[in-house]
């Protein structure tokens, strides 16, 4: 275990992809970073609210409300295909 803690105040240990509220098989990556979070996910094994529920998940964890979602274009689709990206901005 870590002591280390992420921008935010959320401690490293902090399972991410079960923070984020989305079925397990759908999500591929959470990461925090500067703006707030980045979620690779399969659309199609979550729910059809998924990237709003996931803002509202992440964003509670820093005690923040969602302020918008950015989809990313992927660079490499054939690296996993049918995954999305997008970004959360944290108010």
């Amino acid at each position: 275990m870590t002591t280390d803690i992420l921008p935010g105040g959320i401690p490293a240990r902090t399972n991410l992809h079960q923070a984020s509220g989305l079925p397990p098989a759908s999500v591929r990556t959470v990461a925090r970073r500067d703006f707030g979070w980045r979620v690779i996910y399969h659309p199609s094994t979550a729910p059809p609210n998924a990237e709003s529920q996931a803002a509202v998940a992440l964003c509670g964890l820093e005690r923040r409300a969602p302020l918008r979602i950015v989809q990313q274009p992927r660079i490499d689709p054939f690296a996993d295909p049918g995954a999305r990206i997008f970004d959360i901005h944290c108010a």
